[in-house]
């Protein structure tokens, strides 16, 4: 299925697996009202949906997403002022929480240049595909602003918390290479090669077990910010609602008869 969520975000559900694709190219996918309003709407029907099992989000062009429409931005800061910082809540903040909480894993390719909020969504994601050629950049301080889209909590989580105020402090380009000795890009693969790649990756994920990824995405998120022993109590409950599912029998059941295994998603 290929469908517009708008003209600006295009979104295609196909074997499971769902692609969000930014869709601004001469604009570079800045964030004006539309694509905003799309993006967040895309997003949540991928989370509700029971037949995707993986999303893949990532940009049409030459960059994945530099954050905010600056020109819009200006526009709504004199018709209304701080009013046009209400955006962090009515968007930023459901994107990305639609991202790092929906229970199915989400890879970013990152085909560009991510900036402010468009490198906050990339961060939240569970993984990240990074062409050679792309970069990155909190760029918040450089235009007055302080951190949103969640940066202020996965930037730290990917570099630790020293490099995360270095980066926030002081805003640079963060080139593909960087990134990854970084740790904010898992991979970087050519940039010819960027669009394959990231989709492969996605529909490895779109194929396997739905129900253990959720967990693991659940059980990361819980241990980040909670004791060992409340940790523990999570992983046991979470490891009973994998054991119960579908998949769990089946991989167990070719494992022994040494097959590979077929996952349902449930």
């Amino acid at each position: 299925m290929l469908a517009p969520m708008s003209d600006n975000v295009v979104y295609e559900v196909s074997g499971g697996l769902a692609t969000v694709t930014l869709n601004r190219p001469d604009a570079m996918n800045a964030l004006d009202t539309a694509l905003k309003e799309a993006l967040r709407d895309a997003l949540r029907e991928a989370a509700g949906d029971p037949a995707v099992r993986a999303v893949l989000l990532t940009g049409n062009g030459r960059a994945f997403c530099v954050g905010q429409d600056l020109k819009e931005h200006v526009e709504e800061l004199r018709r209304s002022g701080g009013g046009a910082l209400d955006t962090v809540r009515e968007h930023y903040n459901p994107i990305t929480l639609a991202i790092a909480s929906m229970p199915k894993p989400v890879v970013a390719g990152v085909n560009g240049v991510a900036a402010g909020a468009g490198a906050g969504f990339a961060f939240a994601a569970d993984y990240r595909v990074v062409a050679d050629t792309a970069s990155f950049n909190t760029s918040f301080a450089g235009v007055a602003l302080t951190a949103d889209s969640g940066v202020s909590w996965t930037l730290p989580r990917l570099v630790g918390p020293g490099r995360a105020a270095e980066l926030l402090l002081f805003p640079r380009s963060v080139k593909a290479r960087e990134a990854l000795e970084l740790g904010i890009a898992n991979r970087v693969v050519p940039a010819d090669r960027l669009a394959a790649e990231a989709e492969d990756a996605a529909r490895r994920l779109a194929e396997g077990p739905t129900v253990a990824y959720a967990a693991l995405k659940e059980s990361l998120a819980h241990g980040s910010s909670h004791s060992l022993a409340e940790t523990l109590e999570k992983e046991a409950e979470l490891q009973a609602r994998a054991g119960a599912s579908e998949d769990h029998k089946a991989a167990v059941e070719a494992f022994v008869a040494k097959e590979k295994p077929v996952y349902r998603g449930r």
